[in-house]
């Protein structure tokens, strides 16, 4: 037994010398830890009086993302930069005049929303006015307005390749499509620019039960938030009355191609919640919609006859102000919330309990991510003030025994014999000679193959825009997968763009 002890140690300690170098046990960790931590904040104030902000709105480019655009109560809208490092110490006023880059009255009356287009260039303003306004950024100078709707304008949205064309939805109900080019020659009292709208629909949202308040009022059939959709012809709608989603295909506007809901089969008191937003990811994958029954549904724009695919609970959503969006790389959604808290949800895990940000002292309302700062967004409440969130990711650099000695044996044989002839420990940051040298192996690209031409039918077509995708799955490059991608799908050719049917599939039960 002693013999065969020796022989097994020496057997080992021989394999031992031959390893390239050694590699210490370290303690594995799980993942990595995120937290969203609060970088900036400041107070909405004008004249020295404090005003509720209703709506917050990074810059849509690379070079002013870090501009936030916040409207208020009061008509103003303010301009911050939130690259702008405030000590946490200092007070609300003075983080405001350092980070404030302008403000101006735009509207006589409270700004629902606010949407930045033209290379943020302009920036549109929705008011309780009752009409849309076009803005020059750096002039601070009206360059149109938008007249046509005869209720509040709760939510607008640019289109996703042409910035002229604008989608808006007011309380009367309707929603409208504008096209800034189009101006009248009608001047205002201000002398500005009159553009009317393109078409709309009325009472896109209205119930079809007769329900009265007790005042004998009609209930509320208000378009609180519209989206327009990445296949470029598609607009999404949402109203207070219901839980309903609608999706129109702009082309042909007479009645709505499909709809959802969270449950198609619920009771009338179960199914009476109003939406109080929508949000899309950067894809246009995913959408969002913010329920007045205390939860944040996400629908698959491919599958939308299966209804939500997922559900976030936790935040209480009290009031049409609360809103939800979800995250450019659809990877975590934010919300507000009636408590005073904001929230934040994994996509990938929604029955993980959310992260709770704790700082307001009011009601949680408008939320908005940046589209080029991953994982930074801004929330604002009723204790006027608006905050800066940025998430905070540790990583572990410990790498396993394994995790390594797969690196080493990906190392080709010639670089293996250079580095035992040589006898070199190369360190982490040598990773760059482990590159191949194109002057010594010069890589011989194939020949191309051409893949040959698929003509699809109709009943192929519509087969692809009923099949489901899983996001996670690695698409290969063939024909077949190319058309079931989403970008294809959401950015067909021009060949294929007969209906908005080619996008999505109606469900077979009427909601």
């Amino acid at each position: 037994m002693a013999m065969d002890a020796r022989s097994s140690n020496s057997l080992f300690t021989h394999i031992a010398s031959r390893e390239l170098f050694r590699v210490r046990k370290r303690p594995r960790m799980e993942g990595f830890v995120s937290a969203f931590n609060e970088t900036g904040y400041v107070a909405v104030q004008h004249n020295a009086e404090d005003t509720i902000p209703l709506s917050l709105s990074f810059g849509k480019t690379t070079k002013f993302a870090h501009i936030l655009a916040v409207s208020d109560e009061d008509g103003y809208v303010s301009l911050f930069d939130t690259r702008r490092k405030c000590p946490l110490t200092s007070n609300f006023e003075e983080n405001r005049e350092e980070e404030k880059i302008c403000d101006w009255v735009s509207h006589q009356n409270a700004v629902f929303d606010t949407c930045w287009i033209k290379e943020d260039m302009q920036i549109l303003t929705a008011s309780g006015d009752q009409t849309i306004k076009l803005w020059d950024v750096q002039e601070q100078k009206c360059l149109g307005v938008l007249i046509g709707h005869t209720g509040s304008v709760k939510s607008m949205c640019p289109h996703p390749t042409n910035a002229d064309i604008i989608v808006s939805g007011s309380r009367d109900g309707s929603f409208r499509i504008w096209d800034l080019r189009c101006k009248s020659t009608a001047k205002g009292r201000r002398g500005e620019v009159s553009i009317c709208s393109m078409g709309g629909v009325n009472g896109a949202h209205v119930s079809s039960q007769t329900r009265r308040t007790r005042r004998g009022k009609a209930a509320s059939m208000s378009i609180t938030s519209v989206l327009c959709l990445k296949d470029q012809v598609s607009v999404a709608s949402a109203g207070a009355v219901d839980s309903v989603l609608k999706f129109w295909d702009t082309r042909n506007l007479k009645n709505s191609v499909t709809q959802t809901c969270p449950c198609p089969q619920s009771t009338e008191k179960q199914s009476l919640h109003g939406i109080s937003s929508l949000s899309q990811d950067e894809s246009g994958l995913f959408l969002s919609a913010s329920c007045m029954d205390n939860r944040i549904y996400l629908y698959n724009t491919l599958q939308l006859e299966k209804g939500p695919v997922k559900s976030f609970s936790g935040c209480r959503i009290e009031s049409f102000f609360v809103k939800s969006a979800i995250s450019p790389d659809a990877t975590n959604i934010v919300s507000g919330s009636s408590d005073g808290n904001a929230y934040v949800w994994k996509v990938d895990k929604p029955l993980e309990d959310p992260t709770i940000l704790k700082t307001h002292d009011g009601e949680v309302t408008a939320v908005n991510w940046c589209s080029s700062e991953i994982g930074k967004f801004a929330t604002c409440s009723d204790d006027f003030t608006v905050r800066i969130w940025n998430k905070n990711s540790y990583v572990s650099r410990t790498q396993c025994a394994s995790a390594v000695r797969r690196r080493v044996m990906a190392i080709p044989s010639t670089e293996c014999k250079i580095l035992l002839n040589n006898g070199k420990r190369y360190s982490k940051t040598d990773e760059d000679a482990f590159l191949p040298d194109h002057k010594l192996h010069p890589i011989s690209s194939p020949t191309p193959i051409t893949p040959p031409k698929v003509n699809l039918s109709e009943g192929h077509t519509n087969q692809l825009s009923s099949s489901g995708f899983d996001p996670n799955a690695a698409s290969q490059k063939t024909p077949e997968s190319a058309l079931k991608s989403p970008s294809s799908v959401l950015n067909p050719p021009s060949s294929l763009k007969r209906t908005i049917r080619d996008y999505f599939s109606a469900s077979p039960r009427t909601l």
